[in-house]
């Protein structure tokens, strides 16, 4: 796929999901094969206030490349301004959110909400297109709700404002996360628009991954959630798509491995006070599904230095012989 002038390779993205898709994550999906990284989103208001939390959020390493830098926000001039602060962190493409639907986002006129102003989304993408060097994407959802799906609407302005490449999450913002993911409507806006789409939602194999593209003709793929305790999801459909195989999936003692791995570099980046508070969700992924889940669930949400990490690892593996 490309994006105006930017080749990327493989076959699908980490989503940006905010409070998980962090740095250490981002380059451990990388390892595994991510075509591409999206940072989390950060708030243009933030942005443009010079705020400390966004200028680290938007830190993009040389080792998690391609990577995006994502904005959210309701006014086009804020922005706009915000997109031109982004550069400075070198990012291959600027995001931005229209699909997330948090209360406290979408609450405030950002995110999912804007997809019930269609002309306002014209203003921001203008806006952004206007001042970026860089190629321009937007992620959104179907619409609202079940009665104002309207993302064929909203991608043709998208694409008539210039933007390189729409996201398309197959669900509505009143959805949240719950079933179905309406591939037909990712398919619709396809059809609809010549710039790239990329098909998100429930892909968590390769099996999934090849359905989303069958049934929606989308040029590219973006995994979210099912990617969480399980950055190995991309090898899986890399090699699901290049070979026709389904890698298995890792045993206990490398899932262990790699979690250690992946909370190690979170405290690497952000210190063990904060990346062991961060660590229990994503231990808590990382042994779903295992012998002994529920017991060890407790210990998980009281964990505070890496020797504690070491030792569950190590009951975790000896619990599953």
């Amino acid at each position: 796929m490309k994006i105006r002038n930017l080749e990327i390779k493989g076959h699908a993205a980490l989503a940006p999901m905010a409070g998980v898709a962090d740095r250490a994550f981002r380059e451990l999906c990388t390892s595994y094969g991510a075509a591409y990284v999206i940072s989390e989103m950060v708030s243009s208001k933030g942005l443009t206030m010079q705020d400390k939390k966004s200028k680290e959020l938007l830190f993009l390493s040389d080792e998690e490349r391609p990577a995006g830098a994502q904005i959210f926000g309701d006014n086009p001039e804020i922005m706009a301004e915000a997109a031109l602060k982004t550069l400075s962190f070198n990012p291959d493409f600027i995001d931005i959110n229209m699909g997330c639907p948090a209360p406290k986002i979408a609450g405030n006129g950002g995110g999912s909400a804007l997809l019930k102003n269609p002309p306002l989304i014209s203003e921001i993408v203008e806006s952004v297109v206007k001042v970026s060097p860089i190629p321009v994407t937007v992620k959104i959802r179907i619409g609202w709700d079940a009665e104002t799906v309207n993302a064929v609407e909203v991608a043709k302005r998208i694409e008539a404002a210039g933007a390189d490449a729409v996201t398309v999450h197959g669900r509505t913002r009143t959805q949240m996360y719950a079933p179905p993911v309406y591939l037909d409507e990712i398919a619709k806006v396809k059809k609809a628009v010549n710039i790239p789409v990329i098909g998100n939602g429930d892909i968590v194999d390769g099996i999934s991954a090849r359905r989303m593209l069958d049934e929606t003709g989308c040029d590219f793929l973006m995994v979210g959630r099912g990617a969480l305790g399980k950055p190995w999801i991309f090898e899986n459909i890399n090699s699901y798509f290049e070979n026709g195989t389904l890698t298995e999936d890792p045993d206990i003692a490398e899932r262990m491995r790699v979690m250690i791995e992946h909370i190690e570099l979170i405290c690497r980046y952000k210190g063990e006070r904060v990346g062991m508070r961060e660590a229990r969700k994503h231990a808590a992924w990382y042994i779903k599904g295992i012998r002994g889940a529920a017991a060890f669930r407790q210990e998980v949400g009281m964990l505070s230095d890496m020797e504690q990490l070491h030792e569950l690892a190590q009951r975790v593996i000896a619990c599953s012989d």
